[in-house]
């Protein structure tokens, strides 16, 4: 199996003690670390407008990563196309995965918060349109050698060639979020790999996978189960009473996130909440892992809240029994 990391640092706001970059450094380090440990890769979110310091500026984070690492993929978990100029996104994507060496992943998505897009004053009905039309000039981008024009609904570019190169051709791995048979659909058709969500439970992960596997086969290609990551929250804890404290935090997180996105539909429960983590001693975590590879997962992405605590101890006491 292959292990890699999914989440966010934070940048703590406040008055002239507060150290802003406090967060982002602790950050670069655990990402460091990791890559010591034998993690393969790291999956950062893209978010704005949240007042909690959410990573906005990805690919930055990303480039000051790739410059203290040497394996480390370096994964975007997503950046929403909507809200970007798909031919400088193009061409940001294309400089890490050049300054890299072949190491971007590079995850896109729609986007969900609907504070988002508000906050960016574009509608979230457009999101798809929007998606489309990004997804298709950052294509052209990266694959034409010959100077082109694009007039589009949202984006109008004349006689451009876009550089740098990418190393990895004919562009990078793109990977997309996926949470409903008509976005695996997609996924399966653009010829994307996937990203599953770390709320979904195993029973509706064995479900998106097996039908990721059957709509890639019915387009002609092999199926990789590599081609799938799956994140889910993972926290090594020694007592009861630590795992209580963690999922009354990760219902929170959860709440929190869910208010941003302005979902008045979300409801939490305690074993809602459990569905979607992996907390508990590393022997517990080896069986939620198996689980997770009987149904056809090979490709796991942690989200650590204690940070490099459980990074460690998931790689001494749980990736040994996973490694071939």
């Amino acid at each position: 199996m292959r292990f890699g990391m999914f989440g966010s640092a934070q940048a703590g706001r406040g008055g002239p003690n507060v150290d802003s970059g406090a967060g982002f450094r602790e950050f670069v380090e655990r990402n460091i670390e990791a890559e010591s440990l034998g993690y393969h890769s790291t999956f950062l979110v893209e978010h704005h407008f949240t007042g909690f310091g959410q990573v906005s500026a990805t690919l930055n984070l990303l480039t000051w990563i790739g410059a203290r690492t040497t394996t480390l993929r370096l994964g975007t978990a997503v950046i929403v196309l909507p809200w970007h100029n798909p031919v400088l996104l193009a061409e940001q994507f294309a400089t890490l995965d050049l300054l890299s060496n072949g190491r971007v992943d590079a995850g896109i998505g729609k986007g969900y918060r609907r504070s988002e897009f508000e906050g960016f004053a574009m509608p979230i009905e457009e999101a798809d349109a929007r998606f489309a039309e990004c997804l298709e000039i950052m294509l052209k981008a990266w694959t034409s050698d010959a100077p082109w024009s694009h007039k589009g609904q949202y984006w109008q570019y004349n006689d451009v060639i876009v550089e740098p190169p990418s190393v990895q051709e004919p562009h990078p791995q793109l990977w997309m979020g996926a949470g409903s048979p008509r976005s695996i659909k997609q996924v399966a058709q653009l010829g994307c790999n996937m990203l599953l969500g770390q709320f979904d439970s195993f029973e509706m992960i064995a479900e998106e996978v097996a039908m990721f596997k059957s709509e890639v086969e019915a387009t002609g290609r092999t199926f990789d189960p590599m081609s799938v990551g799956v994140a889910r929250s993972v926290n090594i804890v020694d007592s009861k009473e630590e795992y209580d404290r963690a999922i009354e935090t990760r219902m929170a997180a959860r709440a929190r996130t869910q208010n941003l996105a302005q979902q008045s539909n979300f409801q939490d429960t305690w074993e809602g909440a459990e569905a979607g983590v992996i907390y508990g001693s590393p022997d517990h975590a080896s069986r939620e892992i198996q689980a997770l590879k009987d149904i056809g997962v090979e490709y796991v992405l942690l989200n650590c809240p204690a940070g490099i605590t459980t990074l460690r101890r998931f790689a001494s006491d749980v990736m040994p029994v996973f490694a071939n």
